[in-house]
């Protein structure tokens, strides 16, 4: 099963608009269940989550810890890919102060 980890430090008044952009697993390359999940080191931030076309979370608060999700525990977001589907986990930071997002995608192929 593929995973993406990511920590991304973003600066206030920032908005990462992909965290995962680069991931050699950005982009679903068959129909793909996708468990995501996503901490902030402080409050402030808020993100979207989204799916292809499907918004998987429109933006909302993250759960606050300094580590990343606790696999299967803190997976809270889920969703099934199409082919070609892009997955955007979009940070942003209007607080005062860097903050530090951290992120975990598991992608469980289903075909």
């Amino acid at each position: 099963m593929p995973v993406i980890q990511k920590e991304t430090a973003v600066l206030t008044l920032v908005t990462v608009d992909n965290l995962i952009s680069g991931s050699a697993y950005e982009f679903a390359r068959q129909p793909t269940l996708i468990s995501m999940g996503l901490m902030s080191s402080a409050t402030g931030a808020f993100f979207t989550f989204q799916s292809g076309s499907d918004v998987v979370v429109e933006e909302s608060v993250p759960a606050i810890a300094t580590r990343f999700p606790i696999i299967p525990d803190e997976m809270y977001y889920n969703d099934v890919a199409a082919p070609g589907d892009r997955i955007v986990i979009r940070y942003r930071n209007p607080s005062g102060g860097t903050l530090t997002a951290r992120c975990v995608v598991q992608l469980s192929p289903m075909g």
